[in-house]
């Protein structure tokens, strides 16, 4: 029964994105936005913040169901998302209530992946 979904494009996240997400998330910490803070904890850039992309997985439900409740959301952040990447949100229905969600980036690293069930 499993049945694909429309993929779901992002543009890419632009660095006030981020910083706005920490204004409007209450999470201020600067290796999200401050380059030589994340540096200085090992990343290469500021990483998006793991919520936001959660946030996009839960747009994306709301896009494919309209109007459904959810009973049950899942996600495992599986790699870092940063500035300037775009990203594609993938589903598949595997059952008439259930199924799989994931975010990519263009070039199809994994960022989060996630299940989900329908009320």
């Amino acid at each position: 029964m499993a049945q694909k979904l429309p993929d779901i494009h992002k543009k890419a996240l632009a660095p006030i994105d981020m910083v706005r997400y920490s204004g409007a998330s209450g999470d201020f910490n600067e290796i999200h936005t401050v380059p030589k803070v994340a540096r200085s904890k090992g990343f290469k850039e500021p990483i998006a913040h793991g919520m936001l992309l959660m946030g996009w997985a839960a747009d994306a439900l709301d896009e494919w169901f309209p109007g459904r409740k959810l009973s049950k959301f899942t996600v495992r952040f599986v790699g870092m998302a940063h500035a300037g990447e775009a990203f594609i949100i993938e589903g598949m229905l595997t059952t008439d209530n259930a199924g799989e969600l994931q975010i990519k980036d263009a070039s199809g690293t994994g960022k989060l992946v996630g299940s989900f069930e329908l009320a």
